[in-house]
Formats: structure tokens, sequence, C-alpha cells
């Protein structure tokens, strides 16, 4: 079983953290993004099996999170490139959950040749007329959107992950620690912007070039 080594070291002037493990000789590693409120440490478990890197995304985790950036899809998109590129690695076996699905989808558009396949699980999706889920039209809404950020306490917090659970019942403890060890205003003002920055137009227009990844 491949060694889970968590590594830091400065990206665009401002920490980045991942995870990271050896994969397959000779095969294109597997790139883990993870979704919102998550961080790299999603993937420890896949990584401890497949090798590859997860990366915790600016705004989350344990990355930077400076207040002048937009933390929007074109902006997470060449993140993934310069990540990419300072590890020193061209092609990837991409595998994304939630909005790592819109992220990565929006990055493997401007780079098709260096994505080896795909694995995309609920996803935020970059099609024409997706209409947003309560709690995210609450966030996209000026005023409002601070207000509830502001009220997110881990309680309140366990309690709208019921929302993200196909059972009754808040996502498991483990799911919480995860969330919990980057939540920070940082992170609030991260998911405010992304939200923001995508209308179903918005997403629409990110995925006009998803026809020309022809990866399996």
């Amino acid at each position: 079983m491949p060694e889970v080594r968590e590594r830091e070291e400065v990206l665009d002037g401002q920490p980045v953290r991942w995870f990271e493990a050896d994969g397959e000789p000779g095969r294109a590693p597997v790139l883990y993004l993870h979704g919102v409120p998550m961080s790299g440490r999603e993937w420890r478990a896949f990584l401890e099996v497949t090798g590859g890197l997860a990366p915790d995304l600016p705004g989350f985790g344990r990355s930077g999170k400076r207040a002048d950036l937009p933390y929007d899809l074109p902006f997470y998109a060449g993140w993934i490139q310069r990540f990419l590129e300072q590890r020193g690695v061209q092609r990837v076996r991409l595998v994304a959950h939630d909005w790592g699905v819109g992220l990565g989808l929006a990055w493997a558009q401007e780079r098709p040749d260096a994505v080896e396949r795909l694995v995309l699980a609920d996803g935020a999706p970059l099609l024409p007329g997706y209409r947003w889920h309560r709690l995210a039209r609450l966030w996209r809404t000026p005023l409002v959107g601070e207000l509830v950020m502001g009220a997110s306490t881990p309680w309140t917090l366990r309690q709208l992950s019921r929302h993200a659970n196909r059972r009754r019942g808040p996502m498991p403890p483990e799911w919480q620690e995860i969330v919990q060890e980057g939540w920070d205003l940082g992170t609030e003002r991260a998911i405010l912007r992304l939200y923001r920055s995508s209308p179903p137009e918005a997403l629409e227009r990110a995925g006009a070039r998803l026809g020309e990844l022809r990866c399996p």
C-alpha cells in the first residue's frame, strides 16, 4: 500500500498543501480534486490504493486564502495548471467530486491532451439550464450569504450537511472533521465568490468545449 505524504510549498506567493503517494510506475498520476467545503484530505483512502496527488484548492483546507483572489472558474483552472507544472506533471488521470468536477473540467478543456482518463462524481454541471440548490441560492444572495456564513458554527455546519447526505442525519464525523480543519473566514469568502461568479449562464459558457474531451 503506498505511503501517503502530506506536503506544503509556496505557489503564486501563498502556501499550498497537498497529499501525495507513489502510483503505478510509468502511468500518469491520478489528480484528485475535492469539492466544497472539503480539502485534499477527502482523498487519503484513495491515495493509499492508487497513489497520485490531492491538493487543497486555494481557499480551502490549509492552502492559502488571500482576499484579493477571484475564486472563480478561470482562476481555479489556471491554478490547477500551475500546480501541475510545479510538480513536473504533464498528464493525469483526473478524479473529481462536487465543485472539483466543474473546476477540473474548466482546466481539462484548456488542456484536453493532458487528461488520460476522467472520473466525475456528483459534480457542479457545466451545462445549460442548471438551477442552484437552496443553500447555494442563499450564498449567492448579497448580505443573505454573509449572514448565513456568519452563522456557520460546527453545529450549524453539521445540520446543513444533512442536505448533502442521501441517508437520514448529518454527514459522518470524519467528513465533519475535514471540513472543520480548514473552515475559517478565508474559506467562507472563497465559497461566496465561487458561487456568486457562477450563475447558470456562466456554467454553460464554461462547458462550451466539453465535446473536445475524448478520453475515457
